[in-house]
């Protein structure tokens, strides 16, 4: 179940692919003389302080960075965390030497505040909160190695889980889980929100949602049509008006249900109740001669007709709406 917010917090609704936001990030970068270092500045200082505001009381912060962004991200956050005095734990998954562009200047950054960073080997016994900036919404393959051990880990903490604007291994279009993927109780996305992180495993992974937008401006979002958008149950629910007591249910539209093969009458049962109870002013039920009592006996809001051919379903087709 996706985990809500204050509506004052809520996310934007408009959904897109990795590969849309990767285009916003460029045309920010390339159009309009966003820096790269810039937006990753923003990106882990929005992050430390959704960690502050969330986790007050936190002071063993463990970050485990890899290395492309999400890792310079997460070294962002690992800079403020010890400049705020915080206790923290830095562990590298990947050979840093692989660093490069704004990542890279953030690792060094972070080198040059005084801090250690360690190759990851294991996870402290003991954390406040672990952050999550190994991977991005590039990935395409199933985590394995010392990658999936490390992520597997993570879910193993009993400490809570902030993610960096995806959980690793969650696959940002689909929501599936390439192999293992990171639980997070949150997770705060940037720039555009991604759809994987609402659909598949999505939900489950990411925890409370949170978004920041890094300041670009909103004419880069008019260059991508979004590839989905969330429901707005707020505007909705403005739309379902309270039904006159003298409403008649021929008013509420006719749903026809078919369904129920010999000894599976459960789907269809099920199928014509839900429309029932969602507000369908009549529900016909379709389905085997068999089951068709049976069904009546239990449900005598559904009208129920046994079905043996085409002939018999031409007339209840004709008659729904």
């Amino acid at each position: 179940m996706v985990r809500t917010l204050p509506k004052s917090e809520q996310p934007p609704h408009a959904l897109y692919r990795a590969a849309q936001v990767r285009e916003f990030d460029r045309i920010a970068i390339e159009e309009y003389g966003m820096a790269g270092g810039l937006l990753m500045q923003r990106a882990g200082s929005a992050a430390f302080a959704l960690l502050r505001e969330h986790w007050p009381r936190a002071r063993r912060i463990t970050l485990v960075c890899g290395v492309g962004n999400n890792g310079g991200d997460g070294y962002v956050v690992a800079r403020l965390a010890l400049e705020a005095g915080l206790e923290v734990r830095l562990l590298q998954l990947g050979d840093p030497e692989r660093l490069h562009g704004d990542a890279l200047a953030m690792y060094q950054a972070f080198l040059s505040a005084g801090a250690r960073v360690e190759p990851f080997e294991r996870l402290p016994e003991v954390s406040d909160l672990i952050v999550d900036a190994v991977l991005g919404t590039g990935l395409e393959r199933p985590v394995t190695g010392i990658w999936g051990q490390a992520l597997a880990a993570v879910n193993r903490q009993r400490a809570p889980v902030l993610a960096i604007d995806i959980p690793s291994g969650l696959h940002a279009d689909t929501g599936q889980e390439l192999g293992v993927a990171v639980r997070a109780a949150a997770t705060i996305s940037f720039i555009g929100l991604k759809q994987g992180m609402y659909t598949g495993a999505g939900p489950d992974c990411c925890g409370y949602i949170h978004f920041d937008a890094l300041g670009v401006p909103a004419r880069v979002y008019a260059r991508e049509i979004l590839s989905a958008r969330r429901l707005d149950w707020a505007k909705l629910a403005d739309q379902l008006q309270p039904r006159r007591r003298s409403a008649h249910k021929g008013e509420f539209g006719h749903v026809l249900v078919l369904g129920g093969a010999p000894g599976m009458a459960g789907a269809a049962r099920l199928a014509g109740e839900a429309a029932a109870r969602s507000g369908a002013g009549l529900v016909s039920l379709a389905t085997h001669p068999q089951h068709a009592p049976v069904i009546a006996a239990a449900r005598p809001e559904l009208m129920c007709h046994g079905v043996a051919g085409p002939a018999e379903l031409e007339p209840l087709l004709s008659r729904a709406s």
